[in-house]
């Protein structure tokens, strides 16, 4: 069962107000998403014209799923470990990952992988809207931050130097209204739903779970792979082949509320 915290002062998160939990299972950290409408897309592509969209309350991992997690579950399970790759180089090998890359996101997992991990974890992936509404906070902003590009606040391969992913805590600067961790930049990150270039004209208004069928699954996020300010944005969309396996993408967990008032007990 998850356990209720939270931050014990402004200090302890800066920005961040809600509710947190962690997952019993794999101890990812949540964080409570008020129901609400808000703005989806923001009419800068051809893919995103903005849109009121109604999301009920639920919960989102604050970062990324690390190695650290993903070995567990790989030692549980005996899943397949993330070490082949389409796009760059594998950072586990013979089955493990390096001491000093535990706490760096997972990549060059599949989407089947990443419903797996949920699965196991009794979590799911979140779906297109939910991650977007995360990103863009209460205030609906063009990046997690603010309305203004700013490379200093999120990885990328301006900043990375020699390096690729870096740690999952890091960039805290770059957090979301919200207090979640990395939507901007580290990696890309797959969501639930299959991608459709012109979905939002026929998307429902309330819960949007994708288009039934397609051949990409979602994703957002950039990485530490892009350096193109508008790659970074809160609703810049995308779909990959969901085998894909790159070193660029990753993935975070959400939850939906059974109601308000079992999250308020602690019961995301």
């Amino acid at each position: 069962m998850p356990i209720l915290i939270q931050a014990k002062s402004k200090r302890d998160k800066p920005r961040l107000g809600n509710f947190f939990a962690v997952n019993a299972k794999d101890g990812t950290v949540l964080v409570r998403v008020p129901a609400g409408e808000f703005e989806m897309g923001d009419g800068q592509d051809d893919d995103c014209p903005k849109h009121k969209v109604e999301l009920s309350e639920y919960w989102i991992a604050v970062h990324c799923v690390t190695n650290r997690q993903y070995g567990r579950f790989v030692k549980e399970t005996k899943h397949r470990p993330p070490e082949e790759a389409d796009f760059g180089d594998p950072v586990w090998k013979s089955g493990r990952c390096p001491e000093e890359k535990l706490d760096h996101p997972v990549v060059c997992v599949s989407w089947d992988d990443c419903a797996a991990y949920a699965e196991w974890a009794g979590l799911s992936l979140p779906t297109e809207a939910q991650w977007e509404k995360a990103a863009r906070g209460p205030g609906g902003l063009i990046y997690p931050w603010g309305n203004a590009w700013d490379a200093s606040k999120c990885r990328n391969s301006n900043n990375k130097g020699g390096g690729t992913t870096s740690e999952v805590w890091s960039y805290v600067e770059g957090a979301s209204g919200y207090g979640t961790l990395q939507q901007a930049g580290n990696v890309l990150e797959w969501c639930a739903d299959w991608y459709e270039s012109d979905y939002y004209g026929e998307s429902p208004k309330k819960d949007p779970t994708g288009p039934q069928g397609g051949s990409g699954r979602v994703n957002r996020g950039g990485s530490w792979n892009a350096g193109v300010a508008s790659a970074f944005r809160g609703a810049d969309r995308g779909g990959v082949g969901p085998g894909g396996r790159g070193g660029d993408r990753g993935f975070r967990l959400a939850r939906n509320s059974p109601s308000s008032a079992m999250a308020a007990e602690g019961k995301p």
